[in-house]
């Protein structure tokens, strides 16, 4: 990974003891080898683990599936990208992962892995082809991208809901860390946190903002990048983005639900160009921080706004709470994004804002 990170939001783990942690991990992991178990005595409970005993109630943790891991590692992928844009002696190599979640090649990873203007992208199976990829589709923001293979019958991940994934629950990260020197290593642990917003300090000096991140124990280290986070179903809940350097067990994924309204269109009609709103806003944890709005309690602070785009010519301003999209409640830009993306350019959005303590429905016509 390319990033370095230094962390604005993050907060100590305080929802979960360490004993904890640690038994639940093992009794995921002691679940992978269902298979070495006596066909005389067959496991009463083939989905459940007992990791501890507490009070006298035993408590459960899901087990990991040999067969599920065996689908997953199919679907992850090495991906090398060529960006001759920022290097005039030659080319600039990306190397991170990716996951395919469709059957005709369809690849998830992040946008810092295929670069910004990629001259070229390779794309490794788990068989060890070959192949070149094309970007359909990337937000630098997000940090994501989908790069397309051709080709059918591929083995792919399913895509999962982030929203629905709790503290503590047992996930699997997948990747290539240090390149394809150990292709598609396994790392197991627990969700740490949920909805972390992080400062990112990029390769030109300048910060960007991240939010509504899974934190995670499961190791990721350089090359992990793009792959990704899978729940106890074995379903994509997030995209492995990056880790904190000066600390062990803290690693970050983007969650993957904005990806799915891009993944309809593009597998309806075969493209997708992002709706343009033209404003950017805080959560309010962000909102507070950076001292926009200290009472802010829900929703979003419209903290930026292209006096050009379609939000200002609607009348959304500065300092505007937007409070739900299409009758959405949103308190993330990820969640406004999910919304924002089931629409293309022409179409309108409806936004509901407060200002000065009145609500108030604006709609918005979408442009590129």
């Amino acid at each position: 990974m390319k990033k370095i990170i230094k962390i604005t939001a993050v907060t100590a783990l305080c929802l979960m003891g360490i004993f904890v942690a640690f038994t639940i991990i093992y009794g995921m992991l002691s679940g992978i080898n269902t298979r070495e178990k006596s066909p005389e005595k067959p496991d009463s409970s083939p989905n459940l683990s007992v990791v501890r005993r507490d009070s006298g109630a035993f408590i459960m943790a899901p087990r990991l599936r040999e067969d599920m891991l065996e689908d997953a590692l199919q679907s992850v992928v090495g991906i090398s990208s060529a960006d001759a844009s920022l290097n005039e002696e030659g080319d600039t190599w990306y190397m991170g992962s990716g996951v395919l979640v469709s059957s005709d090649g369809y690849i998830i990873t992040n946008h810092h892995v295929i670069g910004a203007r990629p001259k070229r992208i390779v794309v490794t199976l788990h068989n060890g082809d070959v192949t070149e990829g094309t970007t359909v589709w990337s937000e630098s923001s997000l940090d994501l991208a989908i790069v397309k293979i051709d080709g059918e019958g591929y083995t792919c991940s399913k895509l999962g809901d982030a929203k629905n994934l709790r503290v503590g629950e047992s996930v699997v990260a997948i990747g290539n860390p240090l390149s394809l020197q150990f292709q598609r290593t396994v790392t197991a642990g627990i969700v740490s946190a949920l909805g972390r917003s992080i400062s990112i300090e990029n390769e030109d000096g300048t910060s960007s903002y991240m939010e509504d991140l899974i934190q995670t124990d499961a190791s990721i280290n350089p090359g992990n990048s793009g792959g990704p986070l899978l729940n106890d179903n074995g379903e994509v809940v997030g995209i492995n983005t990056v880790k904190v350097s000066s600390a062990e067990g803290m690693g970050f994924a983007v969650p993957v639900n904005v990806c799915v309204p891009i993944m309809k269109r593009l597998r309806a009609t075969g493209s997708f160009r992002t709706p343009y709103l033209g404003l950017y806003a805080y959560t309010p944890t962000a909102a507070r921080y950076l001292e926009e709005n200290e009472n802010m309690k829900q929703g979003l602070f419209v903290a930026k706004l292209d006096t050009k785009g379609p939000a200002f010519d609607a009348g959304i301003r500065y300092g505007d709470i937007i409070t739900a999209v299409e009758d959405v409640e949103v308190n993330s830009m990820l969640t406004l994004r999910e919304e924002l993306y089931k629409k293309q350019r022409g179409e309108k959005i409806t936004l509901e804002i407060v200002r000065d303590g009145n609500m108030r429905k604006i709609s918005v016509l979408l442009s590129d």
